[in-house]
């Protein structure tokens, strides 16, 4: 446990930034989900839009730190993919 004024307050700081990141990768896991299920209903102009809102959102939050750099990376490429596969 945290004596000194210095380590209580990184303590607070650290909860409040795992709780932001936490609701940051929430809401990115429901735009991967949003992106996925309009891929597997094979509807490309909504798997579009949701890809759109979804690619800014991933690297924003690595930007920020909540994710890795390359992990955003390795997300947007692979709904990217995935989004891809409905032209062809």
């Amino acid at each position: 446990m945290a004596t000194h004024k210095s380590a209580e307050k990184r303590n607070r700081q650290a909860e409040r930034h795992c709780e932001h990141n936490n609701a940051v990768k929430s809401s990115i896991k429901t735009g991967v989900k949003t992106v996925v299920e309009a891929v597997e209903s094979k509807d490309p102009d909504a798997a579009k839009a949701a890809l759109a809102k979804t690619v800014p959102a991933i690297a924003k939050a690595a930007a920020k730190g909540a994710f890795h750099k390359k992990t955003a990376s390795r997300k947007i490429s692979r709904l990217t993919k995935r989004v891809n596969t409905l032209k062809a």
